[in-house]
């Protein structure tokens, strides 16, 4: 149990158009998002759907990969960690994101 420290395994649709950044350095990251549904039947016995968001990004051969073959409503599974990072915006105002950085990529269907 030791070896799970920080993981995180979804399935869900792409709810974009994956975005590439080359930067500087040579080294490519992607980003996109993605929608995992969760269902449930409520007290009134109805089945409710809820749809969560998430926030990708991957690197280097990963990022070559999503590149080549994910676009928006495809279905994927990812493997990564989860990671928060924050920014200072023109106004000074502080901003935080929580991302998954995708390690494995899994295409589905």
């Amino acid at each position: 149990m030791s070896t799970i420290k920080n993981k995180v395994q979804l399935i869900g649709n792409v709810g974009k158009e994956p975005e590439i950044v080359n930067l500087e350095s040579g080294k490519k990251l992607v980003k996109f998002s993605m929608a995992t549904n969760d269902s449930y039947k409520n007290a009134a016995g109805e089945r409710i759907t809820e749809t969560q968001w998430h926030n990708i990004i991957a690197w280097d051969k990963t990022a070559d990969l999503i590149e080549k073959y994910v676009n928006k409503g495809k279905e994927v599974g990812i493997d990564g960690k989860l990671t928060t990072r924050s920014w200072d915006d023109k106004e000074g105002k502080k901003h935080y994101i929580t991302e998954v950085v995708c390690n494995e990529l899994l295409l589905m269907g």
